[in-house]
């Protein structure tokens, strides 16, 4: 399959683009193509040697909006932004179920399982277990689905997909985590797509603000 850069802001600084469905942000396997080495490509036509740094990652079914370094104080910053204080990442999620309130928050303790590369959730006490917590809106209902709007407050692996799976509304098109995809063959797209993210530039500290229409 391949793939197309879809440039949503550049500088010297910082480069801003929209991850499809099916590219994953990073790989280390030989031949497959990512998204990181597609951005490579792009700067080498004008920085040698061309540098990027990964801020933050996508899920590879997940589609959304990334931000990446292209200096080493940017990357520095950055990173220091998103640990201190969190980017704005929002999502819409397409689930099945309607949840029992309109908003609210989940706050659960969930542990990661390298061998399936799947995350659960667990209780507190249990080894290597981390709080895991985000806030959803019901935007819409159709028949048994809901449109949501998700806002994260951590970064745990598969963690959208795992708490509304937990809470009953498994997101469309998930095959780890909806039963009702699990049996079902071929590529699924996942109706999970990070259309928001909010952050302050590295150089001038302005907040930045890039949202994604009609891309779910």
């Amino acid at each position: 399959m391949k793939h197309e850069l879809e440039i949503l802001y550049e500088d010297t600084h910082i480069i801003v683009c929209f991850k499809p469905h099916g590219l994953a942000t990073q790989s280390r396997r030989a031949g497959v193509a990512d998204l990181e080495h597609l951005l490579l490509n792009h700067i080498a036509e004008n920085q040698k040697p061309p540098y990027l740094a990964v801020i933050h990652r996508l899920d590879q079914p997940v589609s959304g909006i990334l931000v990446f370094a292209k200096t080493p104080e940017a990357a520095r910053k950055l990173n220091s932004e998103l640990t201190k204080e969190g980017f704005g990442k929002h999502y819409l999620a397409l689930v099945d179920g309607i949840p029992s309130e309109n908003e609210g928050t989940l706050t659960d303790y969930m542990v990661k399982d390298g061998r399936t590369n799947t995350s659960h959730i667990c209780d507190k006490n249990t080894p290597n277990a981390k709080v895991a917590r985000l806030s959803y809106r019901v935007l819409s209902t159709e028949a048994s689905r809901s449109l949501l709007e998700v806002t994260l407050d951590t970064g745990r692996h598969h963690q959208i997909r795992v708490q509304l799976a937990h809470m009953g509304c498994p997101i469309v098109g998930d095959t780890k985590y909806n039963p009702a995809e699990k049996n079902v063959r071929g590529w699924q797209t996942i109706r999970l797509c990070a259309y928001r993210l909010e952050f302050h530039h590295p150089a001038t500290n302005k907040l930045m603000t890039f949202k994604m229409e009609d891309r779910f």
